[in-house]
């Protein structure tokens, strides 16, 4: 049987990787009635990847008998404004996802080091989840207001490829 502690700190990072789903899924449908189909594309592989995060951390919590607990999601905007304004709030997201997985990887690890390893195991991901947010965010600032070079991100981020 899980501890208490360890059982509710698991079910924060439920909760962190479902809101992110539910984000992401949002950013793709705004990114998507804006035309940038590449873009939405990219985000609806992001909300599906953080989904696999989701059900990764509820198998190993159930694998342990603890309980589940999916809270209420906060509702989601329909307007997350430019390209490069969207892709700052995936950043930042990420960087508040990579803080809340620091925070339980330094707690746990004392108590539990079996779970500390499957929290580090999403710590060393959050290194790649960053990367690419903030290249993206990089890209959008250099192309500004231009539309060729925002069509051809939009292009580029297309390609991305689940798995």
């Amino acid at each position: 049987m899980v501890q208490k502690e360890v059982q509710d700190l698991l079910n924060r990072l439920i909760q962190i990787e479902h809101i992110s789903t539910t984000l992401y899924l949002a950013m793709s449908a705004y990114m998507d009635r804006k035309n940038y189909t590449g873009m939405a594309s990219w985000l609806r592989i992001q909300s599906d990847e953080e989904r696999t995060h989701l059900l990764k951390l509820i198998n190993y919590l159930a694998g342990k008998d603890g309980v589940v607990e999916l809270g209420a999601l906060p509702e989601q905007p329909t307007d997350f404004g430019t390209p490069f304004q969207t892709f700052q709030q995936v950043l930042e997201h990420e960087q508040n996802v990579t803080n809340s997985y620091r925070q339980a990887y330094n707690y746990i690890k004392k108590i539990d080091p079996q779970t500390a390893v499957i929290v580090q195991e999403f710590l060393r991901e959050q290194i790649d989840e960053e990367a690419q947010a903030l290249t993206i965010v990089e890209r959008l600032k250099l192309a500004d207001d231009n539309t060729s070079a925002l069509l051809l991100i939009d292009q580029e981020l297309a390609q991305r490829q689940a798995g």
